[in-house]
């Protein structure tokens, strides 16, 4: 499992539309997690939430306010992710 793996999961979310949506369909972080996996993401929940992180700090040195989405979680992630 790798931060790199985690980071690059997010860059994929950001710029596929149909694999975000693909993720995103699955029923649960557990169903999501396999198909991310499946997929070659070797990551952890807490490496993409770390992961997550980072970028959302990098997104506040951009613009300021707002709530930041997360990779596996819909609606905003303050409603259900730990991170």
């Amino acid at each position: 499992m790798s931060k790199e793996a985690a980071q690059a999961f997010i860059e994929r979310m950001k710029s596929d539309d149909a694999f975000r949506a693909r993720v995103l369909a699955e029923d649960g972080v557990e169903a999501r997690m396999a198909l991310i996996g499946a997929q070659g993401f070797d990551c952890s929940v807490a490496e993409i939430g770390a992961a997550q992180d980072d970028w959302d700090a990098e997104l506040d040195g951009v613009a300021a306010g707002g709530q930041p989405g997360c990779m596996l979680y819909e609606p905003a992630c303050s409603l259900y992710c730990p991170y």
